[in-house]
């Protein structure tokens, strides 16, 4: 059997690297370019700098504590992403990263300490990279939060070059006998509403389907917004960390739950923090849900019920307080800059049944309470 056929001529180039689409400088650079941003958010906990394998962080204040719990949560941005990219403005979806991530761990009364991220790209544009790290090390800053390491990869032939996704994962600590859910929840508490700042990052498949079928541009103005649709559609998730702890840490405000309202909408999110036999009602009209949610309803037709279990309608976070505590709450909020308002209350379910079209329980897998959409939203 013979062997393979010689080659004639001049000898192949091997493949590299670089030529498979790969650009460790250019990785090197992105690093070089975001470490300020990041460095900025680091205490006197954070050890070793940026560059190392694995975030430092001195978790020796635990030892204060009675009987410490750890939080944890991992997220990411979702389709907003499409948005940055089409408009090429990288800066801002680190907010909705942190945003996601760290929001869900205050919920229990958790203190943020330290977050990690994860950029995928098809091919690194060292500025690009930064921005986005820029963003992520301005909200941590915001959340009181440090950021303590992340990961860029490059992955050609599985994204376009100007493609990334991004997510990440934040740890907090909670001391046990503060933890806030639907154990500490009772009848007669009230709901004090914390408005959004928008979309958030959430329902951006069905705003960009509606965007879509309209033919409209990210370009156009739009009167209700004030600027261009991408921007408004751009516009960063708020980041309610320390508002949260501030409440939480203020015994006369009486808060014994929050909820994020992300995917799901509100009513979705806010049984969560419900135990059975209690149903929460959402009076509608306690609020006038801001222009861009209404844009979307009008431009796709969308009905109620999508927009409601999508959609956050202008109420970013929810606190559950003591009817003593309502006062307190709302003086705090706005003493912070936090838009607040009463929502609505909890009660004994008292036989409301889920399935009657206006009542949602059993969301995300909790067996717990129910929440009632009562009402209409006021035009103004």
């Amino acid at each position: 059997m013979s062997g393979p056929a010689p080659v004639s001529g001049a000898a192949p180039e091997g493949v590299t690297y670089a030529s498979a689409g790969v650009d460790t400088e250019a990785g090197d650079l992105a690093v070089e370019l975001m470490k300020g941003a990041v460095r900025a958010t680091h205490g006197p906990q954070v050890l070793g700098g940026v560059g190392g394998f694995a975030g430092l962080y001195d978790f020796s204040a635990v030892s204060t504590y009675r009987r410490p719990l750890l939080a944890t949560s991992t997220d990411g941005v979702g389709t907003k992403v499409a948005i940055a990219q089409a408009m090429d403005v990288h800066h801002t979806i680190g907010f909705d990263l942190v945003g996601m991530v760290v929001d869900d761990i205050v919920v229990v009364g958790a203190t943020p300490l330290f977050m990690t991220d994860y950029i995928a790209t098809g091919k690194v544009v060292p500025q690009r990279i930064a921005d986005i790290v820029r963003g992520i090390a301005e909200a941590c800053t915001v959340a009181g939060t440090a950021l303590v390491g992340g990961e860029t990869a490059e992955h050609p032939g599985l994204l376009a070059p100007d493609e990334y996704d991004v997510a990440g994962a934040a740890t907090g600590v909670v001391e046990a006998d503060e933890l806030l859910g639907p154990e500490r929840v009772r009848a007669g508490d009230v709901l004090v509403a914390m408005g959004s700042s928008g979309l958030h990052s959430n329902g951006y498949s069905l705003v960009r389907a509606v965007v879509r079928q309209a033919g409209w541009d990210l370009g156009r103005h739009v009167p209700e917004f004030g600027r261009t649709l991408g921007e408004e559609l751009l516009e960063p998730t708020r980041v309610y960390a320390l508002d949260c702890l501030a409440l939480a840490h203020e015994p006369a405000a009486q808060v014994h739950a929050f909820t994020h309202v992300t995917g799901g909408g509100l009513a979705a999110n806010l049984a969560r923090v419900l135990p059975r036999g209690l149903v929460a009602t959402v009076d509608r009209g306690s609020w006038v849900v801001p222009p861009v949610f209404s844009v979307v309803r009008d431009l796709g037709g969308v009905p109620r019920h999508d927009l409601e279990s999508t959609l956050n309608l202008g109420v970013g976070m929810v606190a559950v307080v003591g009817p003593e505590g309502v006062d307190r709450a709302l003086a705090l909020c706005a003493a912070r800059g936090v838009e607040a308002w009463v929502l609505g209350s909890v009660k004994q379910s008292d036989g409301v049944a889920a399935g009657s079209g206006a009542v949602v329980s059993g969301t995300k897998g909790v067996d717990g309470g129910a929440v009632l959409m009562a009402g209409d939203y006021r035009t103004s």
